[in-house]
């Protein structure tokens, strides 16, 4: 079953078990739509997931450095050595922020919510993983 966005449930238990206050990274794995999933009323120019997902960068990156955050790490996935054989990523990011806290100020950010009709479309899986950086 594809993951595409944060449940209710997964960002309370998000904001309850990472430690306030403290630097996080969010480690992000991608796969991409072969053509981007737009809704039918939507007015976007079709592209691929790809693009899609670019459209959507534009914004949450200026999101993100706005938290006072910053991609740490971005990768093009290659072979998948350790997992189940049907799963397989398209991109890797590495990203951190000062905080849960400023994390989920960018969320709720409404330029930010609105960018995410392009990824939503951009995607046909992904993970989100909230890590804590060992000092």
């Amino acid at each position: 079953m594809p993951s595409l966005n944060p449940s209710v449930d997964q960002l309370k238990r998000f904001a309850e078990q990472m430690p306030a206050g403290a630097p996080i990274l969010m480690l992000n794995l991608l796969r991409f739509n072969q053509q981007a999933a737009y809704p039918a009323d939507s007015e976007h120019a079709p592209c691929s997931g790809k693009e899609a997902y670019a459209r959507y960068s534009r914004t949450a990156l200026l999101k993100v450095r706005e938290a006072g955050g910053d991609v740490q790490v971005a990768a093009s996935a290659q072979v998948a050595l350790i997992a189940p054989e049907q799963e397989d990523w398209d991109e890797m990011l590495l990203v951190r922020y000062p905080s849960p806290e400023a994390f989920l100020a960018m969320l709720a950010d409404g330029e930010y919510r609105a960018a995410t009709l392009h990824r939503t479309a951009a995607l046909t899986d992904s993970r989100l993983i909230a890590c804590s950086p060992r000092a």
